[in-house]
């Protein structure tokens, strides 16, 4: 990946920005494994390379970064130190869970060094934009729209806010809503209808378009397998899998407890063909360790033998080739979890709370089974899983329609084009 310098300015006139490639800034705001991630990665892949040159900006090397340089998916890869992931994280590497447990001094030092890391950041940034005469600053995530809010108020180059989170914190909110109402933040793509709500005051610039991924990765057929071979289950078990980040808000605690329900109305047979298994783990920039706590009810509730803990995967498509029926447990308004979305690309039917933006995935009763969310409904997620272990042709009917859904509504080419004709719009729509 080299860097260049070529094109003409933002204020060219909208025929020639039609005509031309746009030079966009793509800002993610972390380097870590998660959704954000993932999201990037198929936006560049399937953009036209012809029409857009991509320059992609994280806070340092990592399994993004990774991805992005195998997939060729970026013109240009840079990495920018002053975009802080955590105010409280060493200067000279990521945070980790054991810092959050410094010495107050030794916090509040790296605090200061890191405000004043991201001052000097921000002025490279501007420097940067000024002299690569981008025509657009596209930023994937919260963090990123701070940003990008801020480099586009203060170089004058539009801005697209790609939104993927219901809220932000009360103490950054007023700084939240001045940003998106700004002159210079042109559009504002919201994933799914619970992202919406906070730019009520300019939901003039609100865009509504999911996110997808690249469904001929996320293909079933001819993959091979390994949860089963790696746990040594036969095909006779039944896989209730579920995979993502063990937080409280992802809901694991009420998959245990619905496991528990489900064990209890399971003959001694079933139960010895019953599985739960959790792929994933507490990020090191979390805390408390979300999934040892889960463990520790794991054992309380005498489950050890059901519900497995496999710990994290780089790649899970071959983990979830092996479940029967996904388990997607947000108790939280989870706006559009990649989980869901990739469970389906792999023809597994979802059980799920109806929380965020899931209902907009999945109808209920076609391509997986929905339970109430407020409060989560632990029983009603153990009915439908009980319903999906004793009907093998359900799990494959909805597993079959949940590809189908896939493919129709949540294929990234489709999704790369639509946003690329936003760009376009907003580039040429510039001052």
């Amino acid at each position: 990946m080299t860097e260049s310098a070529e094109s003409a300015p933002c204020s060219a006139p909208c025929s020639e920005i039609y005509g031309r490639r746009l030079r966009v800034l793509f800002i993610n705001d972390t380097s870590r494994n998660g959704g954000p991630g993932r999201t990037i990665l198929y936006i560049l892949k399937f953009l036209d390379p012809a029409r857009i040159h991509r320059t992609l900006m994280l806070p340092r090397e990592g399994i993004v970064s990774r991805r992005i340089v195998d997939a060729g998916a970026a013109e240009t890869l840079f990495f920018e130190p002053g975009l802080i992931e955590n105010p409280f994280e060493p200067l000279s590497r990521p945070i980790e869970r054991a810092d959050f447990d410094a010495a107050l001094p030794l916090k509040i030092a790296r605090a200061a060094g890191n405000a004043a890391r991201a001052a000097a950041g921000f002025v490279r940034l501007m420097r940067r934009i000024r002299q690569e005469r981008y025509d657009l600053i596209f930023c994937n995530g919260t963090a990123a729209g701070f940003l990008g809010g801020a480099l586009a108020a203060a170089t004058g180059v539009p801005a697209i806010w790609h939104v993927l989170y219901p809220s932000v914190a009360p103490l950054v909110r007023p700084l939240h809503r001045k940003l998106a109402a700004g002159r210079n933040v042109r559009l504002i793509i919201c994933v799914s209808r619970p992202t919406a709500p906070q730019f009520d005051h300019c939901r003039q610039k609100v865009r509504a378009i999911q996110t997808a991924l690249d469904i001929d990765e996320f293909d079933a057929r001819g993959m091979d397998p390994a949860l089963r071979r790696e746990l040594g289950l036969g095909p006779e078990t039944v896989i209730f899998g579920s995979h993502g980040r063990v937080l409280p808000r992802k809901g694991f605690i009420e998959l245990i407890r619905a496991a528990r329900i489900v064990a209890d109305r399971l003959s001694p047979e079933e139960r010895a063909r019953c599985r739960f298994v959790v792929l994933g783990d507490t990020p090191q920039d979390m805390r408390p360790d979300h999934l040892e706590e889960c463990r520790a009810l794991v054992r309380e509730l005498d489950l050890t033998d059901c519900v497995l803990f496999v710990g994290f995967r780089p790649d899970v498509r071959s983990y979830v080739a092996d479940f029967d029926v996904a388990v997607v447990p947000s108790i939280y308004e989870d706006p559009l979890p990649r989980a869901v979305m990739e469970s389906m690309a792999m023809s597994k039917p979802v059980v799920a709370f109806e929380m965020g933006g899931i209902g907009e995935m999945i109808d209920n009763g076609v391509e997986g089974r929905l339970a109430r969310g407020r409060p989560p409904d632990v029983e009603g997620l153990a009915e439908a899983c009980l319903a999906y272990f004793r009907d093998p042709q359900m799990r494959r009917a909805h597993g079959a329609a949940a590809r189908l859904r896939v493919e129709r509504d949540f294929d990234a080419r489709k999704h790369a084009r639509r946003l690329q004709d936003e760009m376009f719009r907003i580039a040429g729509a510039a001052p």
